[in-house]
């Protein structure tokens, strides 16, 4: 019994070996053909680098602000008795804008008036008197004193009939008439917006790092979206003050507008020039992967393999970016002329990953890109 015990015992041991011994070969050949599996190459396209001279500029969004601007109002509250404009008009400084009703203060302007001839001629009297010794020193001071007041209570209402008409305070352009025939004007109430237009301020802002590139006198262009050509103008004011929030300082352009292309409150791309250029390599903006831990592009070269067979692959580049130029950007460093990167794909990408060049439809590699309307 003990006998047939031990051999049941023996094959058991045996068969459970002979199992685990197949199983272990089994393992070994997965792990061996896991580790030499390798995926299938990705399609990507590719540009040969190159190196460009691009000038030295600097974007920025500005607004339109007119050299003089104002909303023309009432100074004083009165019916509106004329309108000397309409609207979109061109005025000159001084022309009459609208003329409030001063029948009142013209009647008491002539009540003035009167008071002051009395008064005048009391003074003349009284000056006789007193040359004749006939009046005492002061009533003769009384006459000089009533006199100079009449001629300022008639002064005062001339002031006011003057300030009821209402006039342009420079030459310009005016915007949409606020006001009626007959309406009742408030003190304050606004007329009709006036803005000059030529020449015409452009304000945007730099970052604190580019202000030592800046000066008064340097040029600045400035494109309007779907307006024509470019229009060029010069720096003509930097802010004494940086934004503590944002780190950056206004600039001021000024531009000639003889046109009236620009107007007060269009939003600009403003480009500063800034001179000679750089040398650089462009790419474009598909081709670089970004990161937090950096940015970085893929080189295509011919790699080796584990068993040694030769394939094309990718080898990952840090880099150092530049400026960007419609759909380019500046590689500063970390990348040779005459090497092929990946310009499409990038990340669904790995170093040393096997890739298929297929360069029939390239990704937009325009300097200057207009939208299309599709």
């Amino acid at each position: 019994m003990a006998k047939r015990m031990i051999l049941m015992l023996a094959v058991a041991a045996v068969f459970i070996a002979s199992l685990g011994f197949v199983k272990f070969r089994q393992v070994k050949a997965a792990i061996a053909a896991y580790a030499a599996f390798q995926p299938p190459p990705e399609a990507v396209t590719t540009i040969v680098a190159r190196q460009e001279q691009w000038p030295a500029t600097l974007g920025a969004i500005g607004t339109v602000t007119p050299v003089r601007g104002v909303n023309v109002s009432a100074d004083l509250p009165g019916i509106v008795e004329r309108i000397g404009f309409d609207s979109g008009q061109t005025v000159k400084e001084g022309d009459v804008l609208v003329q409030l009703d001063t029948r009142q203060e013209r009647a008491q302007l002539a009540a003035a008036e009167a008071q002051h001839n009395l008064s005048h001629s009391n003074l003349e009297r009284m000056r006789s008197l007193t040359a004749e010794r006939i009046v005492a020193q002061a009533e003769y001071d009384r006459a000089e004193a009533e006199y100079k007041q009449s001629d300022a209570s008639a002064g005062e209402i001339r002031a006011t009939i003057g300030r009821k008409t209402i006039r342009a305070p420079f030459s310009g352009i005016l915007g949409l008439r606020q006001v009626n025939l007959g309406q009742y004007l408030a003190g304050g109430a606004a007329i009709v917006s006036l803005q000059s237009l030529d020449p015409i301020y452009v304000n945007f802002s730099v970052p604190q790092q580019q202000l030592a590139r800046i000066r008064a006198g340097t040029p600045v262009r400035v494109t309007v979206e779907n307006a024509g050509p470019e229009v060029s103008g010069r720096v003509t004011a930097i802010d004494s003050v940086v934004d503590e929030a944002t780190r950056n300082v206004q600039v001021q352009a000024t531009f000639t507008n003889a046109s009236g292309k620009l107007h007060p409150g269009m939003f600009v791309q403003a480009t500063v020039a800034f001179g000679a250029g750089d040398a650089v390599i462009s790419l474009p903006a598909s081709a670089v992967n970004y990161a937090p831990y950096g940015d970085s592009v893929f080189v295509v070269e011919n790699l080796k393999g584990p068993a040694g067979e030769t394939f094309r692959g990718v080898l990952q580049r840090f880099v150092r970016l530049g400026g960007a130029r419609g759909d380019q950007i500046a590689i500063l460093s970390g990348l040779k002329p005459g090497e092929e990167v990946v310009t499409s794909g990038v990340f669904k990408l790995r170093n040393r990953a096997a890739v298929q060049v297929n360069n029939t439809i390239q990704p937009s590699n325009n300097p200057a890109p207009r939208p299309e309307d599709r």
